[in-house]
């Protein structure tokens, strides 16, 4: 089959859009307002888009808080879903309003980050402190700028739970990150494998 996607003739239920760019990682982003106000939202777009230096990104349908919060404050946390701590990110990604703490509502320990003025999950196996870089809304082939905010973010700070080494390597399947898929959707990554990549001439 295929679809054009300016009129979505796809003749489905549900638009398969997200569940072909899948998995997507979880960027559980914690924020912190200028009134001293904590957020957490899970945001399914969001990934690295560098090493040196190490850099992340993540976009938002909209102004939602957390992007309030980043652009008030210019930093923010980037918090890792493991497989255990999938129902606390789901409930923190109810509509609470503004002020309202989504690490209280999820039953979650917020923690000051070291370098950054933003909560991270205390519980979480993984954190990425970050200090935003920039925001910008992508634009369409009209030129005009979509409705999703991008904010991108250098990552300054790492925190690692000792539970989640082996080897010396964080190693995955200890800690079984969550993925989102399309539709209602989730994967948790259990097993891995090797391949070695080919060697140039």
């Amino acid at each position: 089959m295929f679809y054009d996607t300016e009129n979505n003739s796809h003749g489905m239920a549900h638009d398969p859009f997200k569940a072909i760019v899948s998995p997507r990682p979880i960027g559980w982003i914690g924020s912190k307002g200028a009134d001293g106000s904590l957020n957490l939202a899970p945001y399914s777009f969001f990934n690295a888009i560098s090493d040196s230096p190490k850099m992340v990104m993540f976009s938002s349908a909209g102004r939602k808080d957390s992007l309030r919060n980043i652009e008030e404050t210019g930093c923010f946390t980037a918090n890792f879903v493991s497989h255990d701590l999938g129902n606390a990110m789901n409930v923190s990604s109810a509509p609470a309003g503004y002020g309202e703490s989504e690490f209280e509502l999820a039953g979650l320990t917020p923690v000051g980050g070291k370098l950054v003025d933003a909560p991270y999950v205390d519980e979480a196996y993984a954190v990425l402190e970050c200090k935003v870089t920039e925001v910008i809304s992508p634009k369409t082939l009209s030129g005009k700028p979509s409705s999703n905010f991008v904010v991108f973010g250098e990552v300054v700070g790492i925190h690692i739970a000792e539970s989640a080494m082996r080897n010396g390597r964080f190693d995955v399947t200890l800690v079984q990150p969550l993925a989102r898929l399309g539709y209602m959707d989730y994967a948790a990554v259990t097993e891995v494998f090797q391949m070695k990549r080919p060697s140039q001439a």
